[in-house]
Formats: structure tokens, sequence, C-alpha cells
């Protein structure tokens, strides 16, 4: 069965199953493996997109429902001329990455708090950020956060 949405700005027709979450979809059926599988469950956050402009962690999400839906990814923040988003280059200032696995979702999930909260306090990034990161890197985070604020 076709789905058709569009992912970081293109129209795309997605020939799978239903009920395939949309991370495995975007990584499988579309190579953007920017997105990353952590837990399955929705816990971790290792997943995020928007959808729709909202942070949404993909791998609870069957296809389906995905269907008529704008997705933009980690690949798709960059400009058309392929200029960094202000948080991801804050992000590598800040140098926030130890292993790095989790930061592509702590990224879309920043970018998600900006659109809504201009110049957050540490209260409303720790808040927000709910994404988990096994290295611990949450000063840095929010310190990345902070700077993007100021670019």
């Amino acid at each position: 069965m076709a789905t058709s949405l569009t992912v970081n700005g293109k129209a795309v027709s997605l020939e799978a199953e239903p009920d395939t979450p949309l991370l495995w979809a975007l990584r499988e059926e579309l190579g953007l493996t920017g997105t990353k599988f952590g837990c399955g469950i929705a816990a971790c956050g290792a997943c995020s997109v928007h959808i729709d402009g909202q942070i949404t962690r993909s791998c609870a999400v069957p296809l389906a429902s995905a269907a008529g839906t704008s997705i933009t990814t980690i690949e798709g923040l960059k400009g058309a001329d392929g200029t960094l988003h202000k948080v991801q280059q804050a992000w590598i200032e800040a140098q926030v990455p130890q292993c790095g696995y989790c930061q592509s979702g702590q990224i879309m999930a920043a970018v998600a708090l900006l659109k809504t909260t201009a110049n957050p306090s540490d209260e409303q990034i720790d808040a927000a950020m709910t994404n988990l990161c096994r290295c611990g890197t949450y000063p840095r985070i929010r310190a990345a956060i902070h700077a993007a604020v100021r670019a």
C-alpha cells in the first residue's frame, strides 16, 4: 500500500505496510539514517523527528498515521545551501556529543523547544529535553541550546 507524505520538503510515496513504524520507513525506504533506533517504545527519543512541526518519536508512529503529513528529520534541518541549522552549529561548537548516538534526536528536540520558547531558562530546557543520553552530556546540551539562542 502506498503512503504519501512530505519528508524534508520533498513529496514521497512509500510502498510499505501501514503498520510499519515511521522510523523504519525513513531509514530503510528513504535511506535517512540520521534518525536512530534506540528503544522501540518511544522512551529514549533517539528517533525524534518533527511531524507537522511537532516533536514526535517516530518509532511509535505507524506509517499510515503519518500519511499526508510533513516530516522533518535531522537531515532536513540544514539550509538548501548546506548551511547548518543554528542548533546544529551550536552542538558542534559546544562539543556536545560523546558517543553521539542520541544526538540527532536531542537536536530535533532542541529545535522544537526553540520554536516554542525563544529564550528558555535552564528549568524550561530540562523540562523539554526528555531524550535520554547514556553518556550524560546534559550540561553540554543545555549550554548548546543557550548558545543557539545567542546565535
